[in-house]
């Protein structure tokens, strides 16, 4: 799976008129938009092998490859990248075809510069400056191997939501290079594994022992479920605070005692207590008598 960061004010412009490649471009470049063109289908391939935009405007009627062709191309790459198609009079039709089988919109020429800019927009608001994930071609993953890849998708999936509606203190500076972009998803995907990892064992542990596990509930304690999720397990451990106070060069210690709930889902964890109470020594004792 290739890993790919949109720069969400980067667009390719495509058209082999060079008058109106130039208006164009002046127009989304007076708009804030960070503008690369080229005059051709080859060239737009070409420039997309080196960066990706956030979303990419093409006129239908070139010669060699067209913007149909172009479309389809990108398609197949990037499924996700919002093309526009610029028609002429006359090809309506084909540009109404063009929408049902993906392109993201299309301008009838000549068009007002306010429409164009909205549908940029658009296109832009789609994408989010999201980080995407597309699949390589098959030469490069056949069959056999994406099939096991993606057998587990829908578990992937469901871990994934568990982010879902989470604040996430990124910044599109964050994501501005496909290395952080990479290294930012390897650490949400170790985190995932983890919370999906502890959920796998407790279960596990709760069905062999044929029981349940109560307590998990705040708002009601005695509810008990043989399907623990992990964000209730890790929950229950918030409460636990390790209280240091400092006399001078003297320092006490008081870390609060696990409830039977706790012990529980440690054993269930097969960690022995002391990973809790080694971290004070005297955890028994309150700070002051």
């Amino acid at each position: 799976m290739k890993t790919e960061m949109t720069h969400s004010g980067d667009i390719l412009l495509v058209d082999d008129d060079p008058d109106l490649l130039k208006l164009i471009s002046l127009r989304l470049t007076s708009a804030g938009y960070r503008v690369r063109t080229a005059d051709s289908g080859e060239t737009a391939l070409a420039a997309l092998a080196v960066a990706r935009p956030a979303a990419v405007i093409t006129d239908l009627k070139m010669p060699g490859i067209d913007g149909l062709t172009l479309f389809d191309a990108i398609h197949r790459q990037h499924p996700t990248l919002p093309v526009i198609i610029l028609t002429a009079h006359g090809t309506i039709p084909d540009a109404v075809s063009a929408t049902q089988r993906g392109v993201f919109g299309f301008l009838t020429k000549p068009f007002d510069s306010q429409e164009l800019l909205q549908k940029v927009a658009a296109a832009v608001r789609q994408v989010g400056g999201r980080v995407s994930a597309t699949t390589p071609p098959a030469d490069h993953l056949p069959l056999a191997h994406a099939v096991r890849a993606y057998r587990h998708e829908d578990r992937i999936a469901r871990d994934r939501g568990r982010l879902q509606g989470q604040p996430v203190s990124w910044t599109p500076r964050d994501l501005e290079r496909d290395d952080h972009a990479t290294g930012l998803i390897r650490l949400l995907s170790i985190g995932l594994r983890v919370l999906t990892r502890l959920e796998f064992v407790v279960r596990r542990g709760v069905a062999a022992a044929h029981t349940t596990l109560a307590g998990l509930d705040a708002g009601h304690p005695p509810r008990s479920t043989s399907r623990p999720t992990a964000e209730r397990l890790r929950q229950a451990f918030q409460d636990l605070p390790l209280t240091i106070i400092q006399e001078g060069r003297r320092r006490r210690s008081h870390l609060t005692p696990l409830s039977r709930l706790h012990q529980r889902i440690l054993a269930l964890l097969d960690f022995p207590v002391v990973i809790d109470t080694g971290l004070c020594g005297d955890f028994r004792k309150p700070p002051y008598k």
